[in-house]
């Protein structure tokens, strides 16, 4: 069978009419008219019913339909591949990341990303939850990663991606911690160390802190969450960090994760996009591989 025939039956089974199938194939109603007419004699039966406002396919051309149909769909989705391929050869994403969700979520991803696409520049804005909101906001990146607790309005829009539980973590400066259950109201009378007061994590601890009639007073308030490990390390004090920063480095030596009466609350790792601006193929694509991990 000729393609062109069959590319022009398609669109006329698809969309029912001669003259919308021209539209779409920038033809016109004759060209269309003939090459199906063409069709027909090269396979000797009859395809569509036609009436004043519309065109059937008859039992013939329901076959072959189904068959071209198929077809036509798999050329479309290699052609949208090669042109998704041809435009993750260049070109930036810009992400804005909280220090959690980083290592939580976009670190791995990243990897899978860059590994698959090693033409496409990355650019990481690594900030506070309000931060990278911002960023977004301002439209100085393509989209944000970041921990709740996190509140959007439009044009943003937030997506839960991921969940992941935090827990506190010692040194073995405070054996008589290790090993045993574990209240809040315990952990209250050590020193502390937080995120800054500025934080959303912070907002979060002072929250569950004050659930159970308690105040929040760190010792020591780090710039970033990476820095209370080595904080802890050092003796000096405890920390909450997420499981997944303790699987990144198995062997800590000198950190014991302690044992709450009453675990942490789990917290999200949530994507942020805009609805009023399309994002690049690039950036696209790394939304799809984000959203996977949800």
């Amino acid at each position: 069978m000729n393609y062109d025939y069959c590319k022009i039956f398609y669109y006329v089974a698809t969309c029912h009419s001669f003259t919308n199938a021209a539209h779409a194939l920038m033809s016109s109603q004759p060209n269309v008219t003939r090459a199906v007419k063409n069709l027909e004699q090269e396979l000797g039966c009859t395809l569509f019913v036609r009436s004043k406002r519309s065109v059937e396919l008859t039992k013939e051309g329901e076959i072959l339909y189904r068959h071209v149909k198929v077809a036509f769909e798999q050329l479309e989705t290699a052609e949208n591949k090669l042109q998704l391929h041809r435009d993750l050869h260049a070109g930036i994403v810009s992400i804005g990341a909280s220090e959690m969700a980083l290592h939580c979520v976009l670190l791995p991803v990243l990897k899978q990303f860059r590994l698959q696409y090693p033409d496409i520049r990355i650019r990481i804005y690594n900030s506070a939850t309000t931060q990278a909101v911002k960023a977004l906001g301002d439209k100085l990146v393509d989209l944000s990663v970041v921990t709740t607790p996190v509140s959007v309005e439009k044009p943003l829009q937030m997506t839960a991606i991921h969940t992941f539980r935090e827990v506190p973590i010692c040194s073995g400066a405070f054996p008589e911690l290790i090993g045993r259950p574990v209240s809040l109201r315990i952990l209250a009378e050590y020193p502390l160390i937080c995120l800054e007061r500025e934080t959303k994590t912070f907002a979060f601890y002072q929250a569950l802190f004050h659930q159970q009639g308690l105040v929040l007073e760190p010792e020591i308030e780090a710039a970033t969450a990476d820095q209370i490990l080595p904080l802890v390390k050092s003796d000096l004090g405890i920390g909450f960090v997420p499981e997944a920063f303790l699987r990144e480095e198995p062997e800590n030596r000198n950190v014991f994760p302690l044992e709450l009466d009453a675990p942490i609350p789990q917290r999200h790792v949530c994507l942020l996009t805009r609805t009023d601006k399309p994002l690049s193929p690039a950036a696209k694509e790394l939304e799809r591989m984000l959203l996977a991990e949800s």
